[in-house]
């Protein structure tokens, strides 16, 4: 097999495997007990805050807990080795990548998605507001 062959199989087989790579991550979303089902896996889990649940961050251990709801209505603590992101309490979906850990959502990335600083042009036409003199 000449030189090329053999070097054109290689990449061939290392794209197959990003690729192979890339679809298991890509996982489908879950639920808290979903989640909870199959410990030690990763799972994506999207939901929303608990406004009325407990908030701590911990700037030493560097640990932000809080409570939040996943898309059946099922509660979980969750807890995130970041510091609190910026306009959480605002945010109306939240999107937790982690695991299940001993009854809490060990998170360790989120993403939120946050109501659009351009609701308010959104309402007027797709115009800004005018502020009148």
């Amino acid at each position: 097999m000449k030189r090329t062959h053999l070097l054109a199989l290689v990449l061939i087989a290392l794209a197959v495997a990003a690729i192979v790579a890339t679809l298991a991550d890509a996982g489908t979303y879950v639920g808290f007990e979903q989640a909870e089902s199959s410990p030690g896996s990763v799972v994506t889990v999207i939901g929303t805050l608990d406004l009325g649940g407990e908030m701590h961050y911990d700037a030493h251990k560097g640990l932000f807990t809080f409570y939040a709801f996943d898309k059946n209505g099922v509660r979980r603590k969750v807890v995130l080795n970041q510091p609190k992101p910026t306009d959480f309490e605002r945010s109306e979906e939240i999107t937790m990548k982690g695991r299940a850990h001993e009854g809490d959502f060990v998170a360790t990335e989120i993403l939120m998605k946050c109501p659009s600083k351009y609701e308010d042009e959104a309402q007027v036409g797709g115009e800004p507001a005018k502020a009148s003199l």
